[in-house]
């Protein structure tokens, strides 16, 4: 039942409205339905009952006149009384509603918890007593990556959480040897081995000991930080031990360092090292030693400093150490001189250290690098140029290699009938297309020239010297090779028929008659395909508009982009293209890999793809653009896009692989259908 109102009819009475609200009356009660062998029984008894009643009715109404009203009247005042005397009102009678079992079952859930949460109180800080050791917390909490000399702390957290104190903490932390200690909190009783002995620590608390210092080391290195710590619990007799480590990694040193020598030393000929370097955006470092370890027969010669802006801010300390004192985010250089007086080996190494005293006196490096030269001893000095470059290099499949070798006789004597001869290992060069003028012999990817080819070989005069110049092609990229080696490694070298001290002197190939060596790392096959449409490869259309063009009316193009690679991972792969000013960017985006942008403010689309796995051969971009011809568009055939470039960093080589694509005009000229009616010119 609710509690709005109920209405009872009375039959051939007045209809009679009862409110329930404000009665005393007990709640109704819910009954079980009775079966129908119950109901006929109950049939029958009420047969057998108004038999009987038909006389009591006769008894009953000779009684009740026999009553009188005042009776009456004090009857139905018990009966209509309340419990505090007053008369009840029945017109309005107020019900109860009874809670449901979910009720029930939400309440019981809820007293047992409230039991649970008592009783698990009681037990944790009643009765159990907390004097296990486990009940102690340790542990060691730093950066996980740091960069060299970048300050950070090494923090010990310990917790009491038993019920009893603990007595006087002992915690001891070995660091690592390549972390430099600056300070403690609180202090510690070492540097080398921070000691602390610690107040009681009292039940439920918690403290830090915080250690500040950095990491001084190359790229790559770790450091591992151990700490522990002896207590003993208040009412225990035996001591007991907790320990915790944690390892940082140097993540970067904080500069960028480049190193520009030839491999190649003439012995008694000066050779210059120059070294160069910036700071990162995450540097920590203002100045530094560069020191060198060198073999005896290598001397350093002093450099007259310049003007050169670019050249680094030094003072030499000692033969072999430079202090730079800045360090910025300009490109800086340490220009460096020096002579082998003698060959003592053929190869000769140097190593270079850059360094720098810490707070604890100590003198730590953080970078390290070994140069290894090819020492000769030898009157004709032989000199390698390829592109421009006596360093290695990276080239591309179908890239041309220009060389230029150059022979100076630094010799007393006149050299006579000399061989020069240019030696190539590699099966990626592309021998149909040397282009040689000299007529030099070609064997076994080998060049030799002698007096035949270039008369200057006859005889070379005392501090004479000449050049000798040919190209030659890398393959254009067929199928790639498993295993094979994608490099063109090239030196030159020398053979003496005689000379005027011995004109019998035998001609002999040695290590002393070799030029320096380059070595050109191929770079990977990286592709871009670009593709300017208004049909697409299934005929179907994408482009809208008039076409040919049409002068005041708008068309658009498709535009598809297709990158290709499979032969080393690339990464920071970015195609971008800068479009005419009468060309619009119409949106209509997609991609598989990376993602498209255009910039409005340079109008540039570029799409940035980043990483590119060998996982992943093929890329695809598409995006529209449409253009608007004018007046003075017509009958002439628009350029569309120029050239789009595509750059990347190959993982191997180390290179950046930059290519550029043919300029895409209104002849649509990857697009077959549109050719057949479309010849590119404007209309009126």
């Amino acid at each position: 039942m609710t509690k709005k109102s109920k209405k009872i009819e009375i039959q051939d009475e007045e209809e009679i409205q009862v409110n329930s609200k404000g009665s005393s009356l007990a709640e109704f009660t819910k009954r079980p339905v009775p079966s129908e062998d119950e109901l006929e029984k109950f049939e029958e008894k009420i047969e057998s009952l108004e038999h009987e009643n038909e006389d009591m009715e006769q008894d009953f109404d000779g009684e009740i006149n026999g009553i009188t009203d005042e009776e009456i009247e004090e009857s139905l005042e018990e009966i209509y009384q309340g419990d505090d005397g007053k008369m009840v009102d029945v017109k309005s009678l107020t019900t109860t509603k009874r809670h449901g079992i979910i009720f029930a079952f939400f309440a019981f859930i809820f007293t047992i918890g409230t039991i649970g949460l008592i009783g698990f109180s009681f037990y944790k800080f009643f009765i159990n007593t907390g004097t296990d050791a486990t009940s102690i917390e340790f542990y060691v909490e730093a950066k996980s990556e740091v960069v060299a000399y970048e300050e950070f702390f090494y923090e010990i957290h310990y917790r009491n959480d038993s019920n009893v104190t603990i007595l006087l903490p002992r915690i001891e932390a070995i660091y690592p040897e390549n972390f430099v200690l600056l300070s403690t909190e609180p202090e510690s009783k070492s540097n080398t081995k921070g000691v602390w002995d610690l107040p009681s620590l009292s039940p439920h608390t918690s403290e830090v000991v915080k250690i500040k210092g950095m990491m001084v080391g190359q790229d790559g290195e770790t450091g591992v930080m151990f700490a522990s710590m002896n207590y003993t619990p208040q009412n225990f007799s035996s001591e007991f031990k907790k320990s915790s480590s944690i390892t940082t990694l140097i993540n970067d040193i904080g500069i960028d360092v480049g190193f520009d020598f030839i491999a190649t030393a003439l012995v008694g000929e000066k050779n210059e090292l120059l070294i160069d370097f910036n700071a990162k955006d995450n540097n920590f470092l203002n100045s530094f030693i560069v020191r060198i370890e060198s073999p005896k027969n290598l001397e350093f010669r002093d450099i007259e400093k310049t003007e050169d802006e670019n050249e680094a801010v030094y003072e030499k300390i000692k033969d072999g150490e430079w202090l730079i004192s800045e360090v910025g985010s300009d490109e800086m250089v340490l220009p460096l001189s020096f002579v082998f007086t003698e060959k003592n080996n053929s190869q000769e190494s140097i190593k270079i250290y850059f360094e720098k005293e810490v707070a604890d006196g100590r003198v730590m490096y953080f970078f390290e690098k070994e140069i290894i030269f090819d020492v000769m001893k030898s009157d004709l000095n032989l000199a390698l140029i390829v592109n421009g470059s006596r360093e290695d290099q990276g080239v591309n499949f179908g890239d041309t290699l220009n060389y230029s070798l150059v022979f100076n006789n630094k010799g007393e004597t006149v050299m006579k009938d000399v061989i020069i001869m240019a030696v190539f290992e590699t099966e990626f060069l592309d021998w149909t297309t040397l282009n040689e003028t000299s007529g030099a012999e070609e064997k076994g990817n080998t060049l030799t020239w002698t007096k035949n080819e270039i008369p200057e070989l006859e005889e070379i005069g005392k501090h004479e010297e000449g050049v000798i110049d040919f190209s030659i092609d890398v393959i254009d990229i067929g199928q790639v090779k498993p295993g094979a080696t994608y490099e063109v490694r090239s030196y030159a070298q020398f053979i003496i028929g005689r000379n005027d001290d011995d004109e019998e002197l035998e001609s002999v190939v040695s290590e002393d008659n070799r030029s320096n060596e380059i070595l050109n790392l191929i770079n990977s096959d990286l592709q871009l395909e670009e593709q300017v449409r208004y049909f697409d490869e299934d005929n179907i259309t994408v482009g809208n508009g008039p076409l040919p063009l049409k002068v005041g009316e708008k068309t658009s193009f498709k535009v598809y982009w297709s990158i290709t690679n499979n032969l080393h991972e690339l990464t920071n792969v970015k195609v971008e293209v800068s479009l005419p000013e009468y060309m619009s960017w119409d949106e209509k985006n997609r991609t598989n890999v990376g993602q498209v942008d255009y910039d409005s403010e340079n109008h540039r689309v570029i799409w940035s793809v980043g990483r590119l796995p060998l996982t992943v051969f093929r890329a695809d971009a598409e995006f529209n653009v449409s253009v608007t011809p004018t007046v003075d568009d017509a009958n002439k055939i628009m350029v569309l896009k120029p050239g789009t470039k595509v750059t990347a960093t190959d993982a191997e080589t180390e290179n950046v692989i930059e290519k550029i694509t043919d300029v895409k005009t209104s002849k649509l000229e990857d697009d077959d259908i549109s050719q057949r009616t479309n010849d590119g010119v404007v209309r009126n």
